[in-house]
């Protein structure tokens, strides 16, 4: 029955993808890459959300409300408050300017070398560390929820590998051969399965813990783990309350506003007025977010107590736990759509960045457009492939996934986030000051996080032991805090690398002021109601924060 509420879930997103792109014209990069420029407010919605929303996140997340409770779910709420200002300050200017990718806007603003190395820093980030991760997570889930070794007989290494490359090839075959339309349309389904889905496991959960009612297991949640209720993290745990006002407010811009995975979708909207719906209506439905990423983790603690060595494991267990079995392929078919998501929309946002920022521009510029989507096909199945192979060897990632994805993403994060904000509020920056300022935001966080950070806890582990602690988690506490945590070290590389770009600026400015042009390729009329509904979103995640304070 689970297998076969699983098959018939996923065909039918299948099929209405490709009912509704079947009269979308492929053959041209606005109808491949921005699916004809045609996307509504609700299919920009949906595809945002499912984009973001997956197994590395449902996973990950509840693994770490699991261990720390409700301060992560920062993770989720002020994602509301980034799209918030990406609706008002940075699609408009997207939009007018006719992009296909945010890239293109580096090339406008400095030059083609500052375009191609965010171009390349955006593809090595895809396929080494979001794509494996994606696929990785996703092969967790779905063998343990299928119990694939023993249905098959293979050991646990061996059904992550056939999970990989089922999803991988599946995957594949939505962002490469249906372009973004198929994977915008498949995620809005999804989004909507999930949605349900998502909201059964924690409404299961609390039945389970109240002895049948909802209420009584929120209260005994409340009564038996009050720890886990508070919105301000201290500072060993993951996400401490400080850094809601440093570099998590820079990552939550990068990612909304600035990823190409993600922002791809506002720029395929019919026009601003969608655009910026759709954003809006993403924000209010991200608030909800810790219904389906959070809370689960603190039921699996109240659930399982802290015995668990292997907090990502905290969800797995409690939908094997709460689910009624007949529900389990409809839930699976459901989360397997997630992985997609995740997948096919960072896999299309890749070929998109090298068929327009690479083949376009460096192999071959006389391409014709049929010419450059079918390069880019190609280049889709290698990046494909090598994500396939990577994945089954994020076997011991540390700190849980979800806080090692958001840790590497530093690497390029922050330095196209510097040079795209210095872009746009600035009109004499020079384009020598964006390359210092993409190269030296990468080099030196490496070398913050992966050089002297190790180092200096190391160093202070060690000292520890020498006078007398043994403790290990007073130990782990000593060696957390000898560095500052890696949001306070985002923001101040960020604004280090503003402050060098502006000095470069005033010693050596452009010749001309940058201006930017109205391509016309989409009508900029703002929705008329987006900053009052933009402020409502702001002021429900303060109240938020103050309710659980």
């Amino acid at each position: 029955m689970a297998i076969l509420s699983f098959v018939g879930f996923t065909l039918l997103v299948a099929v209405i993808a490709y009912i509704a792109t079947r009269k979308t014209d492929e053959n041209t990069s606005d109808g491949y890459f921005l699916g004809g420029r045609s996307l509504t407010a609700g299919v920009v919605a949906g595809s945002l959300l499912l984009t973001n929303l997956s197994t590395e996140q449902i996973v990950g997340l509840n693994g770490q409300a699991y261990t720390e409770g409700l301060s992560v779910m920062a993770w989720e709420t002020l994602a509301a408050l980034a799209m918030v200002v990406t609706a008002i300050f940075l699609l408009p200017r997207y939009l007018k300017g006719g992009l296909t990718t945010v890239p293109q806007f580096l090339e406008t603003r400095y030059d083609k070398s500052t375009k191609t190395i965010a171009s390349a820093l955006f593809l090595l980030g895809y396929v080494i560390i979001l794509l494996p991760i994606v696929l990785y997570s996703g092969s967790i889930a779905i063998s343990d929820m299928f119990k694939i070794p023993e249905l098959l007989g293979v050991s646990h290494t061996t059904s992550i590998w056939i999970c990989v490359w089922g999803i991988g090839i599946i995957g594949s075959i939505y962002a490469i051969f249906g372009g973004l339309k198929a994977v915008a349309v498949s995620d809005t389904v999804n989004a909507i399965g999930l949605l349900i889905g998502g909201l059964m496991i924690p409404v299961f959960g609390l039945l389970m813990i109240g002895d049948g009612s909802i209420t009584e297991g929120i209260s005994t949640l409340m009564t038996e783990a009050p720890e886990k209720f508070k919105s301000m993290g201290g500072p060993t745990n993951s996400v401490p309350f400080s850094t809601i006002f440093t570099g998590m407010m820079l990552v939550q811009l990068f990612y909304w506003g600035t990823n190409q995975a993600i922002i791809q979708r506002a720029l395929a909207a019919k026009n601003l007025k969608e655009g910026q719906k759709g954003l809006l209506l993403a924000a209010f439905i991200k608030i909800l977010g810790p219904l389906i990423v959070v809370l689960p983790g603190i039921i699996a603690f109240q659930m399982f107590g802290p015995e668990l060595e292997t907090p990502d494991r905290a969800y797995p267990l409690l939908v094997s736990a709460v689910l009624p079995k007949a529900l389990l392929g409809f839930f699976a078919a459901v989360l397997f759509g997630a992985i997609l998501s995740s997948f096919n929309s960072a896999l299309n946002s890749s070929v998109t960045l090298f068929s327009i920022d690479f083949y376009k521009e460096y192999i071959n510029k006389d391409a014709s457009e049929l010419a450059i989507i079918k390069n880019g096909k190609y280049f889709g199945i290698v990046l494909a492939i090598l994500s396939m192979l990577i994945a089954p060897l994020i076997a011991n990632a540390p700190q849980g996934l979800f806080g090692y994805l958001q840790e590497v993403n530093g690497c390029y994060s922050i330095p196209i986030l510097t040079i795209i904000v210095v872009g746009y509020l600035t009109k004499r920056v020079p384009a020598l000051a964006a390359k210092v300022g993409i190269v030296s935001g990468s080099l030196l966080y490496i070398i913050s996080q992966f050089i002297v950070k190790p180092m200096m806890t190391n160093n202070a582990v060690e000292a520890a032991k020498a006078s007398g602690i043994t403790d290990p988690d007073k130990l782990a506490e000593i060696g957390t805090l000898a560095y500052p945590h890696y949001l306070h070290v985002m923001a101040i590389l960020f604004v280090a690398n503003i402050i060098i770009m502006l000095i470069i600026g005033k010693i050596a400015p452009r010749k001309t002021d940058f201006e930017l042009e109205y391509t016309q390729k989409v009508n900029i009329e703002p929705y008329k109601f987006l900053v009052p509904v933009g402020l409502a979103i702001c002021a429900l995640v303060i109240a938020i924060y103050a309710y659980f304070s």
